[in-house]
């Protein structure tokens, strides 16, 4: 068995950071469900900007929103405003295809790859 990548969200914008939450990542539906992500799925993300990497649970934001909030503990190491990549991975004995979405600033989706 293999630890591999199967989903990624690359370069989306942290809109908001909330520190009195319980933890995780809020992320929007639509991104959610573009690269296969389920709510409540172990997440890396790593911040663009400042080369932080931390691990984290997803929680599922309003669809079409554009919305990434670090939530608890981990919105004192992401900010808002900072440029992270999400990224899930899968144990599997095969290969799979990854499927990552490119946004744009305002988190919408601008294309989707799958390699």
């Amino acid at each position: 068995m293999r630890q591999v990548l199967r989903s990624k969200i690359h370069r989306a914008k942290v809109t908001e950071a909330n520190v009195d939450y319980i933890g995780s990542i809020t992320i929007d539906e639509d991104l959610l469900d573009a690269v296969g992500l389920w709510v409540g799925e172990k997440v890396l993300v790593a911040s663009v900007d400042t080369g932080v990497r931390l691990e984290t649970y997803t929680l599922r934001g309003e669809r079409s929103s554009g919305i990434i909030c670090v939530n608890g503990a981990a919105a004192r190491l992401i900010n808002e405003g900072e440029v992270i990549i999400i990224i899930g991975f899968e144990i599997t004995d095969h290969p799979l295809k990854a499927k990552t979405a490119f946004v744009d600033s305002n988190n919408r989706i601008e294309k989707i790859v799958e390699n």
